[in-house]
């Protein structure tokens, strides 16, 4: 068994099966006797039943021929009544005892031994019979007849019976757990591969995927495990290539600051305004590449750390667009600012602020001078909808499903930026219970929109 079923759980849905096919044999088999018992138990109290009315028209008769009782003649009944094997004591009308089997000298040993030879069963409980002559109560007859007995031949079928029930539970528990190890096996290995693959996936193997799909909630969850193998791999190779893109970010600003400041202890460079104004800048831009690591460290902690209240989206929206202003000034873009209605939403104003900022210095960076920025806000039912619609130069169609992925950084965008931006843009806005989508054509321009939940107006 252990060897066919590798498992608790394989084990124990065969065993299962077994026990549900035994046990369903079984309560057929009591349900059966029961009825097998109940049929019999009526067939008993029927021949008891007419024994005593027998006996009670018997002394009926009896009174009815000498319009009394009298020893005599109730003697003559005597053996009668010892031949159905019954016990009876006759009482008058006013309770007074008249006659029973031992004023006739009927020997009680004599009555066991016939009853015996007969095999009629042991006598029943004593029960009190009127006798009736003409509508008029004229005695009572204190009856103990016996309990009868199932003939053998209706024993003997119930025997059959049982033998074919238990030969029938056995055959039953059989197929039961023939069936189970079948259903066990085909149910488990799918479920054993899917462990085996997340062990070596654990265990460093990126590769590894699930073969064995079935149609079922199993293959459902097979499915999604290779999904999740997939974005495993995908996240391992945007890390790598991240932490390669930023070990040559932070080894360039490096080698410029030792190999000016070497200069400087050697004597060979004089510190001057122009070049300490260098050094700065360098400093500047690790600053830039360590805040983008903070970014993605507060970014996955943004659903525990919002600190939501209600508040005016269109105010926010307004405010951060103004403190850029400036900015789209200086490179010679346009920038148009659409808010016609007030909007508000419940979140965190500091976290709302930062997807606007994300998504309007993402136009600086693309969209050339002489171009356009356009910022919408509107309330579409229960949602509030913010676009950034642009006319920069698109994004590629191969890169649009990846814009979102932490870490991906367009072929336009390999020398600026960490690629981490638009990653965290979304997933602060689904912390908020939103979503941002994004629209290009390369050449036509982006549109990315915002959908957060709205407050009622």
């Amino acid at each position: 068994m252990r060897d066919l079923l590798r498992g608790r759980f394989a084990r124990r849905l065969a065993l299962a099966f077994a026990a549900l096919g035994i046990g369903a044999a079984a309560l057929t088999a009591i349900l059966v006797n029961v009825a097998f018992g109940a049929r019999f138990d009526d067939y008993l109290a029927k021949q008891q039943q007419v024994r005593q009315e027998q006996l009670v028209a018997l002394f009926a008769a009896e009174y009815q021929r000498a319009d009394a009782w009298t020893p005599e003649s109730l003697n003559e009944l005597a053996p009668t009544v010892t031949m159905t094997g019954s016990q009876v004591e006759l009482r008058g009308e006013r309770g007074q005892e008249i006659w029973s089997l031992n004023d006739a000298s009927v020997d009680p040993a004599m009555a066991a031994m016939h009853r015996d030879m007969m095999g009629i069963g042991e006598l029943g409980p004593v029960r009190a019979l009127p006798v009736m002559v003409d509508g008029r109560r004229v005695g009572t007859l204190d009856v103990r007849v016996p309990k009868g007995q199932i003939p053998a031949v209706d024993q003997g079928f119930r025997a059959d019976v049982n033998q074919v029930l238990v030969a029938g539970g056995v055959t039953a528990g059989l197929v039961a757990l023939a069936v189970g190890l079948y259903t066990a096996r085909r149910v488990t290995a799918p479920i054993t591969e899917l462990t085996h693959a997340a062990d070596d996936l654990a265990a460093g193997q990126r590769d590894r995927r699930v073969t064995t799909i079935p149609d079922n909630e199993i293959g459902q969850l097979a499915t999604t495990f290779n999904t999740m193998a997939d974005r495993v791999k995908k996240e391992d190779e945007l890390r790598r290539l991240f932490a390669s893109d930023i070990a040559h970010e932070l080894r360039t600003p490096l080698a410029i600051l030792r190999s000016e400041l070497e200069a400087v202890q050697d004597g060979i460079r004089e510190p001057t305004p122009e070049l300490i104004t260098s050094l700065h800048d360098e400093t500047l831009r690790l600053g830039r590449l360590i805040a983008d690591l903070e970014t993605v460290a507060s970014a996955d902690a943004a659903v525990f750390t919002l600190k939501r209240e209600p508040l005016s989206l269109t105010a926010l929206v307004r405010d951060t667009a103004g403190h850029l202003a400036d900015r789209f000034t200086e490179a010679g873009i346009i920038l148009r600012i659409d808010l016609p209605a007030e909007v508000q939403v419940d979140g965190d104003a500091e976290r709302l602020r930062q997807i606007v900022t994300n998504q309007l210095t993402n136009a600086l960076k693309f969209v050339p001078a002489g171009g356009t920025v356009i910022v919408t806000l509107r309330q579409d039912g229960d949602w509030a909808e913010l676009r950034v619609i642009d006319t920069g130069p698109g994004i590629p169609a191969e890169e649009l499903p990846r814009i979102f992925d932490r870490f991906f950084r367009s072929r336009a965008a390999r020398a600026d930026g960490s690629g981490i931006g638009l990653a965290v843009a979304a997933e602060l806005a689904a912390a908020h219970g939103g979503t941002i989508t994004a629209d290009s054509t390369p050449g036509h321009g982006t549109t990315f929109t915002t959908r957060l939940p709205a407050l009622d107006r």
